[in-house]
């Protein structure tokens, strides 16, 4: 039976995994709970683990596991959060939603999140009106990736990335028929790089 403190533990580590589909550190679960001792918050994430709760993957800085997230032939599954849409075309403000995206381990990491395609600047990257793309959150990206850029801190849009020696940014569309968008480097956050996408039927 688990103790009221680790019952709070449990509970925040499955509010933290909903909230940004990833583990949290044993530092955060501390801090997340109000404790300061990472020693203790580790007692406590063992106890889970005894407990059946959760299971710690080795090799992994985010190791935490929900036992209630792993498949029935022992693959793990993971649910990842859909934060709305994103423009490939003509940029949009994002509006976050509250779905959450089951995937396969495939498209499972650290910092992934999904977001659905609206537009068709990028089908010569095979990335169609209404695909969902998955991302990795990233700060900075190389040429050539593509890239989930913010713009003007308000307007999002899926592109890939140059940056220009005269300190501009060029956001390329993957159709012929669309212009390439160039804005001063501050105007453009880069948001996450594109890791893969999912096409529903």
């Amino acid at each position: 039976m688990l103790t009221l403190a680790q019952q709070r533990a449990y509970k925040f580590i499955k509010q933290f995994i909903a909230g940004h589909g990833y583990a949290p550190t044993v530092m955060e679960v501390a801090q997340g709970i109000g404790i300061k001792s990472k020693g203790v918050a580790h007692r406590y994430i063992l106890a889970l683990q005894d407990a059946g709760k959760l299971v710690l993957q080795q090799g992994r800085h985010r190791n935490i596991e929900l036992t209630e997230n792993r498949g029935e032939l022992g693959g793990s599954t993971c649910q990842i959060p859909l934060l709305g849409k994103i423009a490939a075309g003509k940029p949009i403000e994002v509006i976050a939603d509250n779905e959450m995206l089951d995937i396969n381990a495939l498209f499972v990491g650290e910092n992934r999140y999904a977001l659905r395609v609206q537009g068709d600047s990028m089908i010569e990257e095979g990335i169609f009106d209404n695909d969902l793309v998955i991302c990795e959150h990233c700060k900075a990206a190389n040429d050539g990736e593509i890239v989930v850029a913010l713009v003007d801190d308000g307007e999002a849009t899926l592109k890939t990335l140059k940056n220009n020696r005269n300190g501009t940014v060029s956001l390329i569309p993957a159709n012929p028929n669309l212009s390439t968008m160039v804005f001063e480097a501050q105007r453009v956050q880069i948001q996450g790089r594109f890791v893969g996408l999912l096409r529903l039927p």
